[in-house]
């Protein structure tokens, strides 16, 4: 039966992940994603399943790695700076094609910055972050129920499409607490995916003559043709991601005055900002993507060429707003709209989150009013 219970979003994505199947977790402190890997300490261990606190995020990341191509449902969590630190190993299983989960809660940056609420690491996961060329799926929940449902969905898509997948939460949604919250029922460990690519030993020619070859999984490949081949097939395979796995949610976009373009809990603000705002008369849109690996860029477009402003709303100082102006650009260029429409920024930086008020101001200011 489905509980609901009332949860901070750090320990929502932990019962989450143990529900999902999760049989792995390697990890390391770092505010403010604490009672995160705290919640998994206590109820992995009960469950007789594999938790690890790494010497470090590094160690973290490669037991994640190692776990994974062993066949376990791995995972880890991390803030950011922990993140930076992680990005070799990640890099590492896109090459490889080793499927995990990773939690990044977001504090303030560059460097060591503070332990409050970001979205500042929007390049580095929707990026790449790492070296070469690669991709991760990411997911950005809204709240703490979207975060269970997301973390579950996680693990899914990791296995299908054998990749990294990031659910990214800002430090406020990993500390604050919402009631209400509805989990699934734990799946079976054993109706987990069946993976046949794992390491290990395998029957081949090699068995026949006497030999036993182990599989081998790996990300080198010395030849420049060879390692251009997987690489593309894996773009390939990124093609249907993009296709199958776009998530986005529109509200009220279609005859808004103005569109505004957030995730995570700036999206929250803004569903308060066009409350106040329906009080003064003014249409307020929200765009919100759930996805910001794979970017709902034709989505966003479709909203574009009927020329409304766009008010981008991020706690960073100007990284979503890139691909919301790629959404703009190439949908107006392969259209026969004219006319470019405005794309705004309205960002903090350093754990300063906007509130409703400021964001109605702004979009009144780029209506005049």
């Amino acid at each position: 039966m489905n509980e609901k219970i009332l949860i901070n979003g750090n320990e929502a994505i932990a019962e989450a992940a143990i529900r999902a199947g999760c049989t792995a977790y390697f990890g390391y402190p770092i505010t403010p994603q604490n009672e995160l890997i705290a919640y998994m300490a206590k109820h992995m261990l009960e469950k007789g399943r594999v938790f690890i606190q790494a010497e470090s995020e590094i160690g973290a990341i490669n037991m994640v790695y190692g776990a994974s191509c062993a066949g376990a449902r791995a995972m880890t969590s991390s803030s950011s700076p922990g993140m930076s630190l992680k990005q070799e190993g990640i890099s590492y299983a896109a090459g490889a094609d080793v499927p995990m989960v990773v939690v990044n809660v977001v504090r303030g940056g560059p460097g060591l910055g503070s332990i409050s609420p970001a979205q500042s690491d929007y390049f580095q996961s929707t990026r790449g972050g790492g070296h070469g060329d690669y991709h991760c799926i990411v997911l950005a929940p809204k709240g703490v129920q979207e975060s269970v449902d997301l973390t579950c969905l996680a693990f899914d898509l990791a296995d299908k499409y054998r990749m990294p997948v990031i659910v990214q939460i800002d430090g406020m949604i990993g500390q604050m607490m919402e009631s209400g919250i509805v989990f699934p029922p734990e799946k079976p460990l054993s109706e987990l995916p069946q993976r046949d690519w794992t390491s290990g030993k395998m029957y081949t020619r090699a068995a026949v003559e006497g030999r036993k070859a182990a599989r081998h999984v790996t990300s080198i490949h010395i030849k420049p043709d060879e390692l251009e081949e997987v690489t593309k097939a894996r773009f390939t395979r990124y093609e249907t991601v993009k296709a199958a796995e776009t998530r986005y949610e529109d509200i009220s976009c279609a005859d808004a005055d103005v569109v505004l373009v957030a995730y995570g809990i700036s999206a929250r603000v803004c569903m308060e900002a066009r409350k106040l705002a329906e009080k003064q008369g003014i249409k307020l849109g929200i765009f919100r993507p759930i996805t910001l690996w794979p970017f709902p860029y034709q989505a966003l477009g479709r909203i574009a060429i009927q020329g409304k402003s766009i008010l981008t709303i991020e706690m960073s100082l100007g990284q979503l707003v890139e691909d919301v102006k790629l959404s703009v650009y190439e949908a107006v260029f392969f259209s026969s709209y004219c006319p470019l429409p405005k794309v705004h920024l309205l960002g903090h930086s350093g754990g300063i989150i906007p509130t409703e008020e400021e964001v109605l101001a702004e979009a009144k200011r780029i209506l005049g009013k």
